[in-house]
């Protein structure tokens, strides 16, 4: 395969990590502000809305790092590799972990929704949680489909 031809998803993973880090800069500390003025008795909960979104910036960013890898293996003709199995492994432990997050912080959500009365906060974590699992259920489905072609792509060059 010519080098380059994923040039465009590459460009894509790339962009796909700017605005998680604007919003991480901009919008988490906001966010822990607006917890802090819902519950001014309880300035903790500032401390674990910081954790758990930067604490699931953190896996989402190896998981973006693992997918540039991926396409670094499909342009040098690797794709069909135990390094390319490795790397869908990884994407799938780091939907699970945000997913994991996410699940342990969802108390947060309804925290923020109950006191604010805007039900859809609860949707948008349950959002959060679903789309990562859908990630690690994919990216699971592409390891053992990965995993099967390179058994059968061994098997056929040790016939011939």
């Amino acid at each position: 395969m010519k080098r380059g031809t994923t040039l465009f998803l590459k460009a894509a993973v790339i962009l796909m990590g700017i605005p998680v880090l604007a919003l991480c800069i901009f919008l988490v500390p906001e966010i822990a502000e607006f917890i802090v003025e819902l519950y001014p008795d309880h300035k903790y909960l500032q401390y674990l809305i910081f954790l758990m979104f930067y604490g699931s910036a953190v896996p989402f960013y190896i998981a973006l790092y693992q997918s540039f890898k991926l396409l670094i293996y499909i342009d040098t003709n690797q794709a069909f590799s135990d390094l390319s199995v490795l790397a869908l492994k990884n994407i799938r432990n780091c939907a699970l972990t945000i997913s994991g997050i996410f699940v342990v912080g969802l108390p947060l959500f309804y925290l923020i929704a109950e006191r604010d009365d805007a039900p859809g906060v609860i949707l948008i974590g349950m959002i959060l949680i679903f789309a990562s699992l859908v990630i690690a259920v994919f990216a699971a489905v592409l390891q053992r489909l990965l995993q099967e072609a390179i058994a059968i792509k061994s098997e056929n060059d040790l016939t011939v």
